[in-house]
């Protein structure tokens, strides 16, 4: 059995990769590995998106919470930073998402937050799934009283919306907003806080079905945003994902701002107001150039990790820093949260839009975006991790990298949560970075399939 876990949970497609049998064996042992060393039966939030499959899923892992002795409480739809927030509220043992976040509608997944908030450590993941490989042979299944039950407590995520309106009450009276909740999970949790706050608010793609999550919106399909903001006339238009971790935003021109220059803006403005802790803003390798040219121009420490935000969150957890994240959006406010928030990401770069009254496109001009293309190569998934033992692929890999030695940069990555290797080159000219990327992505496909 292939690693179970990435750089997000487990994920696959939902009745074929990711199983009742899975969901059910991932809630018995996860419950298991979390809340074997406390005397008291334990509590486990449980949330999902809005994907058709999250229900099916949410009761199989449920079953298995229960089936070892733990009890569950149900929230229903609700982003994964309400997980991680309501579990620390309510001192519950650990939480649970149901999501597979950009992905399209057909995936799902399993992830697990502790008692904290926090994701889990590569160790603890490691004891889950060593603990479902062996059967769950090392586990008593309670009988009678013994068995867990289920809570169900839809209003709870209100709860979540109120925290977030407390740690940025930014008044938003006369801002004009285009948000794209993605179908997902922020449908309601971020339209109410910005309407709440004041915003003249234009919400788009807020009516999910269970099967158009992500589908030509969100944060991975901005084109219609983008033409909105300028056909209302808007300050500013905001994008997020399927599970509402991760946000985009669009300045009032209708051009993305992604998530390095909202990390730019951001960390400047609290380095302004001596907030940003150490003057350092933590980041992944896929991260843009132009951000460390940045950082070297505002005297701002950057300090990189490997791609994923829990990378990011155990090197700002282990120096003392509390701002990071990545491209993608996934952006951490380690004041605020434990983990990405886009309806926290949103509000605090809002924040900066009011309190300076300059616009968007403004703020952004703070790092010059240097000439980048990703491209995904389609590979099998048992094989992503083997790309450069493939002869004709590390030769291709060596020829870009002393082409493009000096003048940019080239990072090959198996994708963490899909099947795929994730092609990314920087260079000056965007045609040539384009065509090269696209030729590389293609080598590898035809080469691995």
């Amino acid at each position: 059995m292939a690693r179970l876990f990435g750089t997000d949970g487990v994920r696959g497609v939902a009745g074929t990769e990711l199983t009742i049998d899975l969901a059910t064996k991932l809630g018995q042992a996860g419950a298991y590995v979390l809340t074997k060393e406390k005397s008291h039966q334990p509590t486990i939030i449980v949330g999902c998106d809005t994907r058709i499959s999250g229900g099916m899923l949410a009761n199989a892992l449920m079953a298995g919470i229960c089936s070892v002795g733990a009890n569950a409480i149900y929230v229903g739809v609700a982003p994964t930073p309400a997980i991680a927030y309501l579990t620390r509220k309510h001192k519950v043992d650990a939480g649970v998402v149901i999501s597979a976040s950009h992905n399209p509608m057909e995936f799902n997944g399993i992830k697990f937050f502790n008692g904290d908030g926090y994701k889990l450590s590569d160790e603890l993941e490691d004891e889950i799934e060593a603990l479902i490989k062996d059967d769950m042979k090392e586990i008593d299944f309670p009988i009678g009283p013994g068995i867990g039950k289920i809570d169900y407590r839809f209003d709870i995520v209100d709860e979540y919306v109120e925290f977030e309106k407390k740690k940025v009450p930014v008044d938003l009276s006369g801002v004009k907003i285009v948000i794209d909740c993605a179908e997902g999970a922020s449908s309601y949790t971020s339209v109410k806080a910005l309407k709440d706050l004041g915003a003249d608010l234009v919400a788009i793609h807020t009516e999910p079905d269970g099967t158009n999550i992500n589908a030509n919106c969100g944060s991975t399909h901005m084109a219609e945003l983008q033409a909105r903001v300028v056909s209302e006339k808007a300050n500013v238009g905001i994008a997020f994902d399927g599970d509402a971790d991760r946000m985009l935003a669009v300045d009032e021109n209708g051009k993305v701002v992604d998530g390095d220059e909202i990390m730019a803006i951001c960390g400047n403005y609290l380095k302004s107001k001596g907030k940003l802790a150490k003057d350092t803003i933590v980041v992944t390798v896929m991260t843009n150039l132009g951000f460390t040219i940045m950082g070297k121009n505002q005297n701002i420490n950057i300090e990189k990790t490997k791609v994923g935000d829990r990378y990011v969150l155990e090197n700002m957890l282990a120096n003392g820093y509390n701002l990071g994240g990545e491209q993608s959006g996934h952006v951490i406010f380690l004041d605020d949260n434990t983990t990405g928030d886009g309806l926290l990401s949103a509000l605090h770069l809002l924040q900066v839009m009011v309190d300076t009254g300059k616009p968007l496109s403004e703020l952004a001009s703070v790092m010059e975006v240097l000439p980048q293309a990703l491209v995904n190569a389609k590979v099998p998934n048992h094989k992503k991790e083997s790309y450069m033992e493939y002869s004709d692929i590390a030769d291709a890999i060596a020829e870009l990298e002393k082409k493009f030695d000096g003048e940019g940069r080239v990072l090959i990555r198996p994708s963490g949560t899909e099947p795929l290797v994730r092609v990314m080159i920087e260079g000056k000219e965007q045609a040539v970075i384009d065509e090269e990327a696209h030729k590389l992505a293609e080598l590898i496909t035809k080469v691995m399939l």
